[in-house]
């Protein structure tokens, strides 16, 4: 009996979506942690696949945005919600993996969201400018 060839059986084999497989990308981030978030995101059913590098990623733009256009948003509400993500939401979700995680990987986590959390400080509350007079 002739062997089959590995791509005719691979081709009869449903597709697996790129998602299910891809690694969380977030800078400053060991691979031990992003191999915990990826795990993390595969066997919880209140997190999806790419769902904490989503997070970051709208955080970090969020953050990135000057104080005008913050309050921009706080007055008149963001209409790109509906399409690019609740930046409030995403930082929920960031909470909600760094409950999830082990102490050592939390922390990591932790380190990178304090500095955007300190960029979005920076951002609203720019310093003070004492005149020096004679």
């Amino acid at each position: 009996m002739p062997r089959n060839r590995p791509g005719h059986i691979r081709a009869g084999l449903p597709r697996r979506h790129r998602e299910q497989n891809a690694k969380p990308v977030i800078d400053g981030l060991s691979p031990r942690v992003l191999s915990e978030i990826a795990r993390l995101e595969r066997t919880r059913n209140y997190l999806e696949p790419g769902e904490t590098g989503w997070a970051v990623r709208l955080w970090k733009d969020h953050v990135r945005r000057s104080a005008r256009e913050l309050w921009h948003h706080y007055e008149h509400g963001d209409v790109h919600d509906y399409c690019c993500g609740n930046p409030l939401q995403a930082r929920a979700v960031l909470d909600t993996v760094l409950r999830a995680m082990s102490p050592r990987g939390a922390r990591e986590l932790r380190k990178v969201i304090a500095h955007l959390d300190n960029q979005l400080t920076r951002s609203t509350h720019p310093p003070q400018v004492t005149g020096g007079g004679p």
